[in-house]
């Protein structure tokens, strides 16, 4: 049953975060914590050993935590990490923003997390009041409805392709577990968008990217958006407009894309704090696929390898810019 495997890792999060602050190791866990509203989490920063019983881990903590890492933070902090935030950490120690000797890393095993967006698509305009995991079904109450899903079918996409289900690198372990090799990435899931024409896939971003209001939450969730001023915020010049009109979005959208090109981690946070629910991976994904192919590379895997477009080498692929005979 997936709701005793979670309960143990829960449990082993709270006695790991408890003995750290107890014995000064830490001044600070960043975790999760139970959200406001059914399946949803939160982050939880916590500095007493007396607070430990706040931490939760379950299939609605998707948010990337390496978010809450500040460059100049002195203190010791340790930090809960599946996969795709252990990988946030290592590029953002690859790119100087922070300072591995001040963190600890608490790996877990994590099997994906839930889309909440498909979810809501499922039961429509009805609240949830109540939902629960159990037997790998997920169990749903409001007012006036009962409704069951099965797990598997409400995982988020990019965790269905993750390779990467602990972090890459940690101090401890939940579960004892050992990186394992990962296999080959295959990006079968981009098939479909990448059969279609070049007409059928503007239309179908603009279809997507129509629907934003601009609210920037993908931005302010992303580990990997740390810059002091957004190009988007910049006045003088300005670059862009900052309406919901559908060529401003697609600027906005796409610009942000190539920002994180080589730097995105797959975990998705971006689609999960969409209030609208638009799966923003249909772009960064495709990114991700071109960097592999063209320079070999996959974000915060290694701390030794520099991100391929912070460094040159005389062998990289550049069909993109001269005329193959």
């Amino acid at each position: 049953m997936v709701i005793n495997i979670i309960d143990d890792i829960e449990k082993s999060i709270r006695e790991t975060a408890k003995k750290l602050l107890e014995e000064k190791k830490v001044d600070l866990i960043i975790g999760y914590t139970k959200g406001s509203i059914p399946l949803r989490s939160g982050p939880c920063f916590i500095t007493d050993a007396s607070q430990t019983d706040m931490l939760v881990w379950n299939q609605s903590c998707d948010l990337n935590l390496a978010k809450y890492l500040a460059k100049n933070d002195n203190r010791k902090i340790g930090i809960i990490s599946k996969g795709c935030v252990g990988r946030a950490i290592v590029h953002l120690i690859v790119e100087k923003q922070l300072n591995k000797e001040n963190i600890t890393i608490i790996g877990i095993p994590c099997e994906g997390v839930l889309n909440r967006a498909k979810i809501m698509v499922e039961i429509g305009d009805k609240e949830i009041i109540e939902a629960n995991i159990e037997d790998n079904k997920i169990i749903i109450k409001g007012k006036d409805f009962n409704k069951t899903l099965p797990l598997q079918d409400y995982i988020n996409q990019l965790c269905i392709t993750c390779h990467y289900k602990i972090p890459p690198i940690f101090d401890i372990i939940i579960g004892n577990k050992k990186p394992e090799k990962p296999p080959k990435d295959d990006f079968k899931d981009l098939n479909e968008i990448e059969s279609k024409s070049s007409n059928d896939k503007i239309e179908y971003f603009k279809k997507e990217l129509n629907r934003c209001i601009r609210c920037y939450a993908c931005r302010e969730a992303c580990p990997m958006c740390y810059c002091s001023l957004c190009f988007i915020d910049q006045n003088k010049p300005v670059w862009f407009g900052k309406t919901a009109d559908i060529s401003d979005n697609f600027i906005f959208h796409m610009i942000r894309a190539f920002h994180v090109a080589g730097r995105c981690v797959s975990c998705g946070t971006c689609s999960s704090v969409c209030p609208i629910g638009i799966d923003l991976n249909f772009i960064t994904r495709k990114l991700e696929k071109i960097v592999k192919e063209r320079f070999d590379f996959e974000s915060g895997i290694n701390l030794a390898a520099p991100p391929p477009m912070g460094t040159h080498k005389f062998d990289d692929k550049q069909e993109f810019m001269i005329e193959e005979d």
